[in-house]
């Protein structure tokens, strides 16, 4: 593989295990960044591939995994009037353009803060990275924020992660300990 199929396959296996995306999702995002000399045929196989090796390793799996238990955090948050959204965007910026959309569209004082991780913290909990959170209040206060990290690592600790958070309002949640395996959504049930 040349250095650019290196890096669409690292794309590929990330995608795949982060359990968000289906065959045709990842077809989809592969469409989106594919450019230059690389051999399509052979990264759309991948896919197929590292979507049967995931699935027969999904077998293995415990019935409740860290990923099912981080989902009830975030519905719980949600529950809290806190727009809590998982793989939201790719970066920073996407995520909250994302919040602002949640936001816009719900009548005001339906959430009082937020809650998110994005694609780039995704692709780092798959590679046994931890994730990180990031937060804030819609009335952009110090106190507001802080409140809203007390109520996250609270909900996080009642759900069994250990979490790391220095007290600033300028940093975010750290889950240092989590075992990625996340199975699709169509198949949890």
């Amino acid at each position: 593989m040349n250095e650019d199929e290196l890096y669409l396959a690292e794309q590929i296996r990330s995608w795949v295990w982060s359990g968000f995306y289906d065959s045709r999702a990842a077809n989809e995002c592969l469409d989106d960044v594919l450019d230059g000399d690389v051999d399509e045929a052979m990264l759309r196989d991948l896919i197929a591939q590292e979507l049967h090796k995931k699935q027969a390793q999904e077998k293995d799996w415990p019935l409740q995994t860290d990923c099912d238990r981080l989902d009830a955090v975030f519905a719980d948050l949600h529950g809290a009037m806190l727009i809590a959204l998982q793989n939201a965007g790719y970066t920073t910026d996407d995520a909250f353009d994302d919040v602002g959309e949640m936001h816009a569209q719900q009548p005001d004082g339906t959430y009082r803060g937020y809650c998110f991780y994005h694609g780039q913290d995704l692709e780092r909990a798959v590679a046994g990275e931890g994730i990180m959170l990031s937060f804030g209040d819609l009335q952009d206060t110090d106190e507001g924020k802080a409140a809203i990290a007390a109520l996250i690592i609270s909900t996080l600790q009642r759900h069994g992660f250990v979490t790391e958070w220095n007290g600033s309002v300028q940093t975010r949640i750290n889950v240092p300990h989590i075992h990625w395996q996340r199975r699709l959504a169509r198949q949890r049930a």
